[in-house]
């Protein structure tokens, strides 16, 4: 099974000015996705994706964090990252969580990086020109609130209906003003574990 990209998209943000207070420095947030023809389209309900997934996932995410990487201007940039897709109407929302869920694909990511946390993510079904929607956090701490971002953008002849969109996102920072603390301070202040038990019960 070979991988059958129709394209690539890359899309990048650089925000200077946040709720009318310029930044400290510019606030990058930058997504590459790539459009692909679903290897199950067509054939039905098929019971065995890991098949395929082993041979598809790999590729993809050596070609899309390469990409991505490139786009942001390398992996010492990158302090919160994410992930998604979106299948074709023809398709169903468990291939396009096959390629990005196996960590054949989003490990390459993790370890190109050097992160620690899980991607986020979002998987979907629907038509062309759909939002990508990207949420993203801190690659090393999932507390850090202000790294709780999400990129958006959309390919107006994309995801075809036997196509699947998988995307990467990437900032190169929290956002600039961020000022609502972080998970840690509620939850001293509130005495509770990370479980949100009370602390000593």
């Amino acid at each position: 099974m070979a991988l059958k990209i129709r394209k690539m998209v890359r899309y990048v943000e650089e925000t200077y000015i946040e709720g009318g207070k310029e930044a400290d420095r510019p606030w990058v947030m930058a997504g590459v996705a790539a459009v692909f023809q679903n290897p199950w389209a067509g054939k039905g309900f098929v019971e065995d994706l890991r098949t395929d997934i082993l041979a598809l996932a790999p590729p993809l995410g050596e070609k899309m964090v390469q990409a991505l990487l490139a786009t942001i201007g390398g992996a010492n940039i990158v302090e919160a990252y994410g992930k998604a897709a979106v299948v074709g109407v023809n398709g169903e929302v468990e291939h396009g969580s096959g390629m990005i869920h196996t960590l054949r694909f989003g490990n390459q990511y993790r370890v190109a990086v050097e992160g620690k946390s899980f991607l986020s993510f979002t998987n979907k079904r629907a038509g062309a020109g759909t939002a990508i929607t990207i949420p993203m956090m801190h690659k090393d701490d999932e507390g850090q609130r202000s790294h709780y971002l999400t990129l958006e953008f959309h390919i107006p002849d994309a995801p075809g209906p036997d196509e699947i969109v998988i995307a990467l996102g990437a900032a190169s920072s929290g956002r600039p003003h961020h000022r609502i603390g972080n998970r840690y301070m509620d939850m001293e202040e509130m005495q509770v574990d990370q479980t949100g038990k009370t602390k000593g019960s």
